[in-house]
């Protein structure tokens, strides 16, 4: 087969359409680049960003790192690992009161359950709005409904993650495989043993995987909002940064590290083992 030789010009002469949209498509392409860039600058501009204070802020940054060496938590150890304590108590407990929520909600925003749109419509959006607003907004909430400490962070964790685990936890139910609905279905099931034996099993590796995840991140989560609070090391935190004792600020923010770091290897192990456990029930 013999090569196409015509020059650019001619094959844009013959075919003028393609060549036409190619050029809109870089006209269109360079116009949004520019916007966003012109955007980014006009942001800059807006927000009053000044390398000068930038330079001299990482030098003050400097000066507090050295202040916190040595890390030294002085007598306030034992106090500081009821504080850690509190936290991941937080952390899981919250988490762990989304995903029992969460999950019977998630099957009326789930398509494959809930084929009305009139009947999902809702739900959906009632979890959309939980779940735009973040978890601090959430933590002052119940902190003015039910005071100070560690209940309040619970409520503002498990009430954030329920909008988050009800979307999630839905698109888990919606891209499930339909076939073994239908097998229980051929068999004579009702509409609770498709998703009893149908659906549950598929999704629920997934599902906790998800919150293993979740408890992972709740727990930087948990100590903002006891900054705020809600109890936990957030507050031990809050506390040595306003009496300047920096070196028990660095012992609280090597505990904190310490604690994620911890919960990330052991949520990492538990989520292979259940995805390789489900996927050796399937085979």
């Amino acid at each position: 087969m013999m090569a196409d030789m015509r020059t650019p010009q001619q094959l844009a002469a013959q075919y003028p359409q393609i060549f036409a949209a190619s050029h809109a498509s870089r006209i269109r392409a360079l116009a949004i680049g520019t916007a966003m860039l012109a955007l980014f600058v006009f942001g800059y501009w807006y927000l009053e960003f000044s390398p000068t204070r930038l330079i001299t802020g990482l030098h003050q940054l400097g000066w507090f790192i050295m202040l916190m060496i040595p890390p030294d938590p002085g007598s306030s150890l034992p106090t500081y690992l009821r504080a850690m304590g509190e936290t991941l108590s937080i952390a899981f407990l919250g988490t762990l009161l989304a995903a029992l929520f969460a999950l019977p909600v998630s099957l009326l925003a789930a398509r494959d359950v809930i084929p009305s749109v009139f009947l999902r419509f809702p739900v959906r959006r009632v979890l959309d709005s939980i779940r735009g607003v973040d978890t601090l907004i959430w933590a002052l909430v119940w902190i003015n409904v039910v005071g100070l400490g560690p209940f309040a962070g619970v409520l503002a964790i498990a009430t954030s993650d329920f909008g988050a685990f009800g979307k999630l936890f839905s698109e888990a139910i919606e891209g499930a495989d339909r076939k073994q609905v239908e097998g229980i279905r051929a068999a004579g099931g009702g509409r609770l043993h498709e998703i009893r034996f149908g659906l549950l099993p598929q999704v629920l590796p997934v599902l906790a995987g998800q919150i293993l995840y979740f408890i992972e991140s709740n727990t930087r989560s948990a100590t903002i909002i006891g900054i705020v609070g809600a109890g936990g090391i957030g507050l031990q935190l809050a506390e040595q940064i306003r009496v300047l004792e920096w070196q028990k600020v660095s012992t609280l923010v090597l505990m904190i590290l310490a604690a994620v770091a911890a919960i990330d290897f052991i949520s990492n192990r538990l989520r292979f083992a259940i995805i390789g456990g489900a996927a050796q029930a399937r085979h």
